[in-house]
């Protein structure tokens, strides 16, 4: 994972939230994450994919006026790559910061998405920035930086979605303040459908009320509801002149299974909704 010129490493980038990300808060959540903010507390943001985990932190970077570090977790990911490594540059040897050494550095929010996904030495290396040493220590160089106050971790999971091959230690998961995400009610989430698609309230709605229906397939075979995320999608298409009925196959009920019997489920509340 190499740092380029322009900031961004091969799993993780780095960005100053300029403009306030649209966000609709459901509770307490911003609150909460401010309290956490100023007492130095590691927070984990917890829900199912497309709720708006990464949007509410977007636009908690923006409200707190802080640099953020983003780290797309997967398979390969190890702690290496979250630290640094020497890398050989024309005829010498430079160590390059992993993004997790950058954001101490500066004081950025680092945000660790879908955590389970890295490998299990990923979460070792994290575990003394979570307590009160805040301390990251880099073996490789002998350096050990002690967090800013700016600074703060956020790990981010699916607890739903997780096997229990992939899921958090109970050691990690009690080292941060949990806040879970989940749809939002029916009038925020058409009114986030109508903004973030530009599609009028009516068809918002009834999408809405589609992802409602698709979500109540849960217990038929579905291992992912239809997201927020998806029902924008649709709603992108339809802005785009697609018809109703076909942007909702191709955003909705063709990206959420491969289960044929399934997807004949979603396409029959499809029509129920949107007539074709």
């Amino acid at each position: 994972m190499q740092q380029a010129e322009n900031g961004r490493w091969a799993d993780a980038q780095i960005s100053e939230v300029v403009d306030e990300p649209y966000y609709l808060p459901v509770g307490d959540e911003v609150e909460i994450f401010e309290a956490a903010y100023a007492q130095k507390l590691p927070v984990m943001l917890k829900g199912p994919t497309g709720v708006g985990k990464t949007r509410f932190l977007r636009y908690m970077a923006h409200r707190l006026n802080r640099p953020l570090v983003t780290v797309a977790c997967h398979d390969d990911l190890t702690a290496s790559d979250l630290l640094g490594r020497y890398l050989i540059k024309g005829d010498e040897t430079i160590w390059i910061d992993g993004p997790l050494t950058h954001a101490v550095r500066i004081g950025a929010i680092c945000y660790l998405d879908e955590i389970v996904e890295a490998r299990k030495d990923t979460t070792v290396v994290i575990h003394p920035l979570t307590d009160d040493r805040r301390r990251l220590r880099l073996e490789k160089t002998g350096e050990l930086l002690v967090a800013p106050p700016e600074f703060l971790l956020v790990i981010s999971y699916n607890p739903g979605y997780q096997s229990l091959m992939k899921n958090l230690k109970p050691s990690t998961r009690q080292r941060f303040v949990a806040l879970d995400f989940d749809f939002p009610p029916d009038e925020l989430e058409r009114r986030i459908v109508t903004h973030e698609s530009g599609i009028d309230d009516s068809t918002s709605q009834r999408l809405v009320q589609l992802g409602n229906l698709i979500r109540n397939l849960s217990d038929s075979g579905l291992d992912e509801p239809a997201s927020t995320r998806l029902l924008v999608y649709a709603g992108l298409l339809i802005s785009s002149g697609v018809s109703a009925h076909r942007a909702c196959e191709l955003a909705i009920a063709a990206p959420i299974t491969d289960d044929a019997t399934v997807q004949a489920a979603v396409l029959d509340l499809v029509s129920t909704v949107f007539p074709a």
